[in-house]
């Protein structure tokens, strides 16, 4: 009985772990202010320059999320700088 409520609350515990960080790095991508940050149309512009193809942008906790395409149309979720626009995490 003890094995299957440690396995219960584990399976919780992972599922809320999963959940906090779906959609996001689960970190910051930088610690810089945001008044020093790029506009979300430059970022678009750096990405796209780099030849992904950008379907839908946002900023959300000090990163730059970008959903795009790559050179060989696959999806691609990109994790960026907004100071700079640099990559910094990709799934």
């Amino acid at each position: 009985m003890r094995t299957i409520a440690t396995v219960t609350i584990a399976t919780a515990l992972l599922a809320t772990a999963a959940t906090a960080h779906a959609g996001s790095l689960g970190r910051p991508c930088t610690a810089t202010q945001q008044s020093q940050w790029l506009s979300i149309d430059d970022l678009q512009a750096k990405i796209e320059a780099q030849g992904y193809t950008v379907r839908n942008a946002k900023l959300k906790n000090a990163c730059g999320e970008f959903y795009t395409r790559d050179k060989n149309d696959q999806q691609v979720e990109l994790f960026v700088d907004p100071t700079n626009g640099k990559i910094v995490g990709q799934r």
